[in-house]
């Protein structure tokens, strides 16, 4: 059972925790994992080495061949300054042009072949993890915040079908 944000700020408060539950077991030594709120998790397993997953994930000219969910969409343009405070700017949009956006991240960290952590314009935050699991095949996970206007399955779904897509995209190159 994980520990809500409001029990442990109870047992704080308080310094009544139930015995059963797993703050007191931890003397209170909780894992701040446990009470991020609906942090999102999607992932990957690729066919490739890591560092051609690394490169096809982050390089632009790639980016728009696979940065949509569905075949419906498309990806006309990208930019990626993969640097500490670099930006990544992509414009997805219907192909039939009936609806579209900019998506922005703003690069926090970067561990070549290994992790980027960015954050949105509005605040919420994306981390993706490359993880070597042999020569020739690499798992990507993102972890994300979700946004407030659609529920977490629908965003879940979506983002899962963009990296289908690029698992996809990454194998037939």
């Amino acid at each position: 059972m994980k520990i809500t944000f409001l029990r442990v700020i109870f047992c704080f408060m308080t310094n009544y925790c139930p015995k059963t539950s797993r703050a007191y077991q931890n003397k209170i030594n909780f894992d701040l994992k446990e009470i991020q709120m609906n942090k999102i998790k999607v992932t990957a397993e690729i066919n490739k080495p890591i560092n051609e997953v690394w490169n096809t994930f982050n390089n632009p000219e790639h980016i728009v061949k696979w940065n949509f969910a569905h075949e419906s969409w498309e990806c006309p343009s990208a930019k990626n300054d993969l640097t500490v405070g670099g930006k990544l700017e992509v414009r997805m949009q219907a192909k039939d042009g009936s609806f579209g956006f900019d998506f922005v991240g703003i690069y926090d960290e970067v561990k070549e072949n290994q992790s980027i952590q960015y954050h949105m314009e509005d605040g919420r935050e994306v981390e993706i993890i490359f993880e070597k699991l042999s020569d020739d095949k690499t798992k990507v996970t993102e972890n994300f915040d979700p946004e407030n206007q659609n529920p977490l399955e629908f965003q879940k779904d979506g983002w899962q079908a963009i990296l289908d897509n690029f698992k996809s995209y990454s194998e037939s190159i």
